[in-house]
């Protein structure tokens, strides 16, 4: 099977919506809320889109983006944004790649 990059959830401000990859339907209802609530959040705080993507590790990333002409999209407010979710949501963060890796992926890790 050729490993490719999986987008888990993306937050858009300029729709102003959220998406949640069809794949990740059956996780808890309390995660995909908390993941719904972090993404929203970050794209009220500092606009653009988020994506939070598996890339071919298995390692989840945070992806930023805006719109070429959206001259209030704060990069600098994103960067920090990002290291700042990277800290607090940390455990539900590793719970995501521990899942994709083991259900997703087939890894089994023995600690």
């Amino acid at each position: 099977m050729e490993e490719q990059e999986i987008v888990l959830c993306a937050a858009s401000a300029y729709e102003r919506k959220f998406y949640l990859n069809e794949l990740f339907q059956g996780l808890p209802a309390r995660v995909k809320d908390e993941l719904k609530i972090m993404c929203a959040l970050f794209t009220e705080d500092v606009g653009g889109i988020l994506e939070l993507v598996y890339n071919e590790d298995g390692e989840l990333e945070f992806r930023t983006s805006a719109d070429e002409a959206d001259y209030l999209y704060d990069e600098i407010g994103s960067v920090l944004k990002v290291k700042e979710l990277q800290r607090t949501k940390s455990e539900l963060l590793e719970s995501l790649q521990i899942f994709y890796k083991v259900l997703v992926l087939g890894e089994f890790e023995e600690e």
